[in-house]
């Protein structure tokens, strides 16, 4: 069994769209693409080369494959451009008829052929943006690692990592490490379901606990319910 990762750039609230410029992603009237480029510094440069280095596969969505395919095989001289090339790649897609990009193959039932590529023996599997993908993958449990950049900026709008309808998880941090410009990349892999508590369940919050809810408590949680 394969690991298959996830590798995403976000904003502080969620926003995963159009990252890399004005033209990547202007669906649903999105003004700001680009918003990444100007936090970039030599430290994660080398995060990028490091992934990059390693034997790996691509599974992508039909909107990041186009990006990629209309991007990088005009790219040369460039160790990352290379290693998406000679990749293996999976386009998940119901509406594309051929991938011309080298090495690249359409999959059409996401659930049943994921869980077979990652059953075969092979290199990890990487997804790089594909926000609709990542929700079927999520839904169907078939993600091991999210390897998230988060940005230190707030756009207000656009397509999410995790939006309305994703399935509830925790998640156990792994890896981290913070750019010059403030961009906190963290690893994550998922940990179970999510357990709801209260203080008494905490060792450094139970001090703050008290016995029994206040009146005023209790009359707040009868308004809630009505």
């Amino acid at each position: 069994m394969r690991k298959l990762t996830t590798n995403t750039f976000v904003t502080l609230d969620g926003v995963m769209q159009a990252p890399g410029g004005p033209e990547e992603d202007p669906t649903g009237g999105f003004t700001r693409g680009g918003w990444s480029m100007s936090y970039w510094d030599d430290g994660m440069g080398r995060v990028i080369d490091e992934a990059m280095s390693r034997p790996l596969e691509l599974l992508l969505g039909r909107k990041t494959y186009e990006i990629f395919a209309a991007y990088w095989p005009h790219v040369t001289d460039d160790p990352t451009a290379d290693a998406l090339n000679q990749s293996r790649k999976y386009v998940a897609s119901r509406t594309l008829e051929r991938a011309d990009w080298r090495n690249s193959t359409l999959i059409r039932d996401v659930p049943r052929e994921v869980a077979e590529l990652k059953a075969e023996d092979g290199p990890e599997i990487q997804v790089h943006g594909s926000a609709d993908l990542i929700q079927t993958l999520l839904e169907h449990e078939l993600i091991d690692a999210f390897r998230v950049w988060t940005f230190p900026l707030v756009l207000g709008g656009g397509k999410r990592l995790f939006g309305d309808g994703t399935v509830p998880g925790s998640f156990r941090l792994t890896d981290h490490t913070v750019s010059t410009t403030g961009v906190v990349i963290a690893t994550y892999e998922l940990a179970g379901a999510v357990e709801p508590g209260t203080l008494e369940d905490s060792d450094v919050l139970r001090r703050h606990a008290v016995e029994e809810p206040s009146a005023a408590e209790l009359e707040r949680r009868e308004k809630l319910g009505a």
